[in-house]
């Protein structure tokens, strides 16, 4: 139910989002439902970021910080070898440094846990927020996943995600699995090769077709008399005395109450002159599509290999790779062939070069894993940003109770370790 404003805080009649993915999209739908006009503006396109080709999932069971001990593991192999799952180029620049000296010293088995405590409220919002989406006419469908298979060679290898598990269960957070071998999985999976020999069946998930989703949030956003300007820059933000100005690249100067920056893996280039220091770096994904003789029912996961494959129109979505390089870098086929051979020996009946829908995109990463959502120093310039791997599954989350945040002048508890001035 909404809730009205405090007669302390009026709260804004007129906000601009920057950037239509799918946290933004997701905030200006919410600010509508607490009769906020809204206007979009996007220097590309709706989904044009890394909401588009990502894997989909929809798995808040499984939203973890980014930053975690196993994750040093990759970190020598990164430097040496472009076809590791976590890859840093060698000519890294100082934003590059200062980021990956901040990821390493919150690469701890207690600042993971700190920081996954943190996210447990906000998980637990996930998927009643996209059920609010569907209930307030968003016409586009989640999908259960009817099965989803987290995929191992080795009972050995499987044991990291049950501990993971077990942590994540201490700290409060809860995810239903059957523990499989090789011949259990094929039976629920046929598309499964030989070579799995153990695995995990997660229940209680979901997933979309991300793209397709994000196009239907911003279509629902138009029909409720919100305006999306694609193809527009923003090139800059300043606040105008009682309200904020939105200039942009054709030299027009836009007059809002409000302002919200979602601008991903570039929220920093207007976000730091109010008072955002933490770096956000793109954390690069890149994914295709497949052919597949037995389409699964649901996501396949192959944690070791960092590889994820999600059904999409009657073909395998094949998704990985964590390359931190600057976010307009060119699509790197090195990467695309590194994710089909760390599949290949794992899945049976997909034809993995014949790969359609080659894309790259940035996820907006954190050193601390924990995503930027709130007001900055400016009372009419808010934050939302920087969710790592898990924009999809908490973009509606976010987009709710930032909204909640800027008509009621007040933070949701949710919202506390996510302050954008920490």
């Amino acid at each position: 139910m909404t809730r009205p404003s405090s007669p302390a805080h009026p709260g804004p009649s007129r906000v601009a989002v920057v950037g239509a993915g799918m946290v933004g999209l997701s905030t200006a739908w919410f600010l509508q439902e607490r009769d906020v006009e809204v206007t979009v503006y996007d220097r590309e396109g709706v989904a044009a970021g890394s909401s588009w080709g990502n894997a989909g999932w929809l798995t808040p069971g499984l939203a973890t910080p980014l930053p975690e001990p196993a994750v040093l593991a990759y970190g020598v192999r990164a430097v040496l070898s472009p076809s590791s799952p976590v890859y840093v180029p060698p000519s890294a620049n100082p934003n590059l440094l200062r980021f990956l000296a901040g990821f390493t010293r919150n690469s701890t088995a207690s600042r993971w846990l700190r920081a996954m405590r943190a996210l447990v409220p906000i998980n637990s919002l996930a998927l009643p927020s996209f059920d609010l989406l569907a209930q307030g006419g968003v016409e586009a469908r989640t999908l259960e996943a009817k099965s989803f298979i987290a995929a191992y060679r080795t009972a050995e290898e499987r044991r990291v995600l049950l501990e993971e598990l077990e942590q994540i269960h201490a700290v409060g957070q809860t995810m239903e699995f059957d523990v499989l071998d090789g011949d259990e999985a094929r039976g629920i999976e046929p598309s499964l090769s030989d070579e799995v020999g153990a695995a995990l069946r997660l229940h209680g998930q979901r997933y979309i077709d991300p793209g397709h989703f994000v196009h239907a949030l911003a279509d629902a956003v138009r029909a409720r008399g919100g305006v999306v300007r694609e193809g527009v820059e923003v090139a800059g933000v300043r606040e105008a005395g009682t309200g904020v100005a939105v200039l942009t690249g054709g030299g027009e100067s836009d007059r809002f109450d409000a302002v919200v920056l979602a601008t991903g893996a570039w929220l920093g280039r207007h976000a730091r002159k109010f008072g955002v220091r933490s770096v956000v770096q793109a954390g690069r994904g890149y994914s295709f599509s497949v052919p597949v003789e037995h389409v699964p029912s649901g996501p396949v996961y192959f944690p070791a290999q960092r590889v994820a494959c999600t059904p999409l129109g009657g073909r395998l979505r094949v998704a990985g790779m964590m390359e931190f390089r600057r976010p307009e870098a060119p699509l790197d086929a090195r990467r695309i062939r590194a994710i089909a051979e760390a599949a290949r020996p794992l899945l049976r009946g997909a034809d993995l070069d014949a790969r359609q829908d080659e894309w790259v995109g940035s996820r907006p990463c954190t050193p601390d894993g924990l995503p930027l959502i709130g007001a900055t120093r400016s009372p009419r310039v808010f934050v939302a940003g920087g969710h790592g791997m898990w924009g999809i599954t908490l973009g509606p989350a976010t987009g709710r109770l930032l909204a909640e945040t800027i008509v009621t002048g007040e933070r949701p508890a949710q919202l506390a370790p996510f302050d954008p001035l920490r």
